[in-house]
């Protein structure tokens, strides 16, 4: 009796303490590597509004790609970030990766490189610098996003989406939007 009744206060501590840990996640990973060369190869977050931190790290001119859904009324918010590491850091606005972002109706936009604000990352102990961010109504449909390599120096780049901190679905490249 002593026993069952001590498990069943152990498994409820484990559950609220997981219960609680869970608002505080940060961003869910996702890492690009090689076979994600474009956007069409690449990942799908099946809910653009949830949190992700989308990573790749681009040797000279590599590609990397991926995709994200979003419904009527949800924002488009993606940020780009790299690094806060040398030689990342230090490289000039055009040996920095182009980041483009490509709506449902196929409208283009570069995330121009308008700053260099710090970021400490506290889950992973990293700084980053965010170059550039998105915050717009979007539309319903699938977005690209594409990341080109302008530099002969690898970079490490993360390209965060959405806002909403709870648990993603991340599909492969042949899935679709609802």
């Amino acid at each position: 009796m002593w026993r069952r009744a001590a498990g069943t206060v152990a498994a409820t501590l484990l559950c609220g303490i997981a219960l609680t840990a869970s608002p505080a996640m940060a961003h869910q990973p996702v890492i690009l590597d090689e076979a994600d060369a474009t956007s069409a190869d690449g990942p799908l977050l099946r809910d653009g509004t949830v949190s992700f931190a989308v990573s790749a790290e681009l040797e000279g001119r590599e590609r990397r790609g991926f995709r994200f859904c979003l419904d009527e009324g949800d924002r488009a918010v993606v940020q780009y970030l790299i690094t806060d590491e040398s030689p990342h850091n230090r490289l000039s606005r055009r040996e920095l990766p182009r980041v483009i972002l490509t709506d449902p109706e196929g409208e283009r936009q570069v995330l121009r490189i308008r700053e260099r604000t710090r970021f400490y990352e506290p889950y992973g102990g990293r700084t980053y610098l965010y170059l550039s961010r998105v915050d717009r109504p979007g539309m319903a449909g699938t977005y690209r996003v594409d990341v080109i390599g302008r530099s002969a120096s690898d970079v490490d780049v993360v390209i965060g989406v959405g806002t909403r901190e709870v648990a993603g679905v991340v599909s492969g490249s042949s899935a679709r939007c609802r």
